[in-house]
């Protein structure tokens, strides 16, 4: 067998590996995310139950990088304390070496039975978690595949005269060999993956037992680079870079004495590959077991290093759309919805402006409604961006829908929030600047309107959050309690002007469109009552909002083209 075809042949098995790897992650967190994070976000005070959620998580998604993603986004969050974070990172170093000593077992049979189990479970239920669970067995067959076509290369790659020469220069130099085994294994993105490469090439005899530790060693701290080169600010750089210190301390300690433990008697009799996976599983037990008690400490000395940044000036500025969110559906997803109350505030706010513009005619008022509607549109189009970037990999049928949720409630606050900045908010300025106040009579009329948008967004916000029954239908009827009230207003206002006939008419006439404009900026608030009404099975057709638009008002659709819900 040619060198080029050795090369493509070990290429190959290693991608099929990272490719297992990734499905068997991908689908349970794809399937079973967000309960996982909600039981994580409710269960992690205790350090060492921390500790224990971290091996068990780990052993089942057989990704610490993926934990350590979940974990930086409960801390960046603030759900999650960084000391009990930082717990749960030591937990996951110690699952990934359990997945590592199940994988190097003799498990030919069960591959083809991990495949044909993982094919039934995919083909024989039409539900996205059983779905999940066939991806996540097909891709632990495909590893078992991948580890026998690794060992079967391996063994034809020892005899070639270029793969003995970089065994011995590596063999000479073990900071070389710990940087290459940092470099691999921060490529892959998987120290499981890497470990399983370290042990077959041990098992040739080509490495001895100091290169074997110290590529170990590489392994470990390069399998803590991918998390804390894609975290974006210094909040979610803290349990990444704390987990590196904790790695980077066991490897300064253990790196001078490696050659002198290469040379025991106890370490020379035992198995090449047998010794890479047992140092692995020490190395990272003895630092859980010595650091479970500093988390506190650290996480005072990482916040210090890396403190929090300044409040951003503009609020249309995302704050919480980390891209370390894209790669786990519900992380993301709950870094939208973090994004969507923002925009709520902000709606509120423009609100309360609306209102001390009736009452004075200041110019502020005015500019602040329009600065902030552009705050709106930009964190608008930032919150719809990032929730198509989500879907790119695909997500779980309860992912989609809350996607499709977040969606609506931005579409629906960026509608309203240009009704009050383009028409209502533009139609009182023009009327003050005229000298024409409001009088009693339109100023008592339009408060209590502006008090039901209020209280309607509050509802609609717990029922976002809570998904709220009760909650849905109070916020539904208070549509009619909105209509009633422009009706009355309107009706006793034209009794007024037919008993003043020298009343100006363009006054009158924008009275009634701020009636009308705060009756649809309603109606959009309102509309955030439907889906969970809807997944109820209670909602009325007649009241389906997609199909009932106000006059001269478009009929908006809750899923854009461009969105992950669309089809």
């Amino acid at each position: 067998m040619s060198g080029t075809t050795l090369l493509i042949n070990l290429a190959g098995a290693i991608a099929l590996l990272l490719w297992g790897s990734q499905m068997i992650c991908g689908s349970l967190l794809r399937g079973f995310g967000s309960p996982l994070r909600h039981w994580l976000g409710q269960h992690l005070n205790n350090r060492w139950l921390a500790l224990l959620c971290g091996v068990g998580i780990t052993g089942v998604v057989q990704s610490s990088t993926a934990v350590s993603l979940m974990a930086s986004s409960f801390t960046a969050a603030g759900t999650l304390g960084l000391a009990p974070a930082l717990a749960v990172m030591l937990g996951a170093n110690i699952g990934s070496t359990l997945v590592v000593q199940l994988l190097s077992l003799d498990l030919s049979l069960a591959a083809p039975v991990a495949l044909l189990a993982g094919f039934l479970c995919f083909r024989l239920r039409d539900d996205s978690r059983f779905e999940s669970i066939g991806c996540a067995l097909i891709g632990l067959g495909l590893m078992l595949l991948a580890l026998g076509m690794l060992g079967a290369t391996l063994g034809a790659v020892e005899g070639t005269p270029v793969f003995q020469l970089v065994m011995t220069s590596l063999d000479g130099d073990l900071l070389l060999a710990l940087l290459v085994a940092l470099l691999l294994t921060w490529m892959c993105h998987s120290s499981v993956a890497v470990v399983l490469l370290i042990a077959s090439l041990a098992g040739t005899g080509l490495l001895s037992p100091a290169t074997s530790m110290a590529l170990v060693l590489g392994v470990n701290l390069g399998s803590t680079l991918p998390s804390l080169l894609s975290a974006s600010g210094n909040v979610a750089r803290r349990l990444p870079l704390g987990n590196l210190l904790v790695r980077l301390s066991g490897a300064a300690l253990l790196m001078p004495w490696i050659a002198t433990l290469g040379q025991w008697h106890v370490i020379e009799q035992l198995p090449p590959a047998l010794l890479v996976v047992a140092l692995h599983t020490a190395f990272s037990l003895v630092l859980a077991l010595l650091f479970i008690g500093f988390t506190g400490p650290m996480a005072k000395l990482l916040t210090r290093l890396l403190p929090a940044p300044a409040a951003v000036t503009d609020p249309g500025m995302p704050l919480y759309l980390d891209e370390a969110g894209l790669e786990v559906a519900n992380i993301g997803l709950s870094n939208a919805a973090r994004e969507a109350l923002r925009m709520a505030d902000m709606l509120s706010g423009m609100l309360d402006r609306v209102l001390q513009l009736f009452r004075t005619a200041n110019q502020a008022n005015a500019d602040q409604v329009r600065h902030i509607d552009q705050s709106l549109d930009l964190l608008s189009a930032a919150i719809r961006a990032y929730l198509a970037d989500i879907g790119k990999e695909g997500i779980s049928d309860q992912d989609a829908d809350r996607s499709q949720e977040i969606l609506l409630l931005v579409i629906n606050l960026e509608h309203a929030g240009d009704i009050l900045a383009t028409s209502l908010a533009h139609l009182a300025a023009r009327r003050l600047r005229r000298g024409e106040p409001f009088s009693e009579f339109e100023l008592s009329t339009l408060y209590p309107l502006h008090q039901e948008l209020l209280d309607s967004l509050s509802l609609a916000i717990t029922v976002f959050l809570r998904e709220d029954l009760p909650t849905a239908h109070q916020l539904v009827a208070r549509k009619e309690n909105v209509r009633r009230l422009e009706a009355a207003a309107s009706r006793e206002h034209f009794r007024k002007l037919r008993e003043d006939r020298g009343a100006w008419a363009e006054s009158g006439d924008i009275f009634q469109r701020l009636l009308r404009d705060y009756r649809r900026v309603h109606h959009h608030i309102a509309a955030l009552a439907y889906p969970a009404l809807e997944r109820a099975g209670e909602r009325d057709i007649e009241h389906a909002y997609l199909n009932e638009p106000l006059p001269g008002e478009t009929s908006i659709s809750p899923v854009k083209e461009n969105s992950p819900c669309a089809s």
